[in-house]
């Protein structure tokens, strides 16, 4: 344990080394809004609401930002748009992709589909065009019966959120007006390091959407899921306590939530120090020693302790050679690992 202590300490003592001296990048993510046919004047004003709070955030991180829909100029139409967009993103870059579609769904027993301004979008079609993607991914449809695309989409290093649980829920869901709001909101920061992680936003605003059928006496039609660990079955908000799932969908499986934690729209000013690249391998290290946490109690305890050992000093080291400012604390990294 004095070992162990001894290895958060350097890891810590790296972390509050001085950003200023190291350059910094400018490309923070990609964001694909994707604004759906809204039907009625009250949806209208309820998807440019999304869409504005979206893009406000974008302006904020300086990400680059792409819409489609809401009186945007295509050549063809807007599944013709989305298609041709998608085929000239970069496959394989470190630089995270966002796909977030705004608007109303449908299923009809087989296939879920997404209402756009002319062909629709189903799950399939979306699953084969987002194939050829290596790169970070995180695809959030925030429309009714948006269920099936959780099943289609799931993959290695994909976060895929959906409004609903099933594609039976049919009805206008408030959930992606509680994550916009989120999304880039100090209030939505769980855990305080001055970034809103896409989990965070996601527990926020699925909060706020319990809250909403509380307030208004209604049946519940809506339920959020969240998977990123590849198993395309999805986690509930109130499955976590905290930041970390304490229910598994499935026996042995990896919990969801690590890699959402790792998605910021609007990051701190500390991360700023990384690029892409060191991002990413930061990113692999921390959910290594996040994935390690899960086999406390399945492992004696000097060989849980000596592989954590192990780990940090591997992040230990990398902070020693990349020198970023955090915000993060001997303490949380150790609640990170126990």
């Amino acid at each position: 344990m004095i070992f162990l202590i001894s290895c958060v300490l350097l890891v810590a003592s790296c972390m509050n080394a001085s950003a200023s001296t190291y350059s910094t990048t400018n490309v923070q993510a990609t964001v694909l809004l994707v604004i759906g046919v809204p039907g009625q004047p009250e949806y209208a004003t309820n998807f440019s609401k999304q869409a504005e709070l979206w893009q406000n955030a974008c302006v904020q991180s300086g990400s680059k930002q792409i819409t489609i829909g809401s009186g945007n100029s295509c050549s063809s139409n807007d599944l013709s748009c989305l298609q041709e967009t998608l085929s000239n993103e970069p496959k394989d870059t470190p630089v995270p992709l966002w796909l977030v579609l705004i608007g109303h769904g449908t299923f009809d027993g087989k296939e879920a589909r997404f209402n756009l301004r002319g062909p629709d979008l189903s799950a399939s079609e979306l699953a084969q065009w987002l194939k050829p993607f290596h790169r970070p991914l995180a695809v959030i449809n925030t429309a009714s019966s948006s269920a099936p695309f959780l099943a289609k989409l799931s993959g290695t290093n994909r976060v895929i959120i959906t409004a609903t649980r099933s594609g039976h829920e049919l009805n206008f869901t408030r959930f992606g007006q509680y994550l916009a709001e989120s999304i880039a909101n100090p209030e939505a920061d769980l855990d305080k390091d001055g970034q809103v992680s896409l989990l965070e936003a996601f527990l926020i605003a699925s909060r706020k959407t319990a809250e909403f059928y509380i307030t208004e006496n209604r049946l519940v039609t809506e339920h959020a899921l969240l998977d990123d660990n590849g198993d395309g079955l999805g986690t509930p908000a109130d499955w976590f306590r905290g930041l970390r799932a304490v229910k598994k969908p499935k026996e042995n499986a990896v919990v969801d939530g690590l890699l959402a934690q790792q998605f910021h729209l609007v990051p701190n000013q500390t991360e700023l120090v990384f690029t892409p690249e060191q991002r990413a391998r930061r990113d692999a290290l921390e959910r290594a020693v996040l994935l390690h946490r899960e086999k406390k109690g399945k492992m004696s305890e000097d060989a849980y302790y000596r592989e954590l050992e192990k780990l940090l000093l591997e992040l230990a080291r990398f902070y020693q050679q990349n020198a970023p400012g955090t915000n993060k604390t001997p303490s949380d990294i150790r609640s990170q690992s126990d």
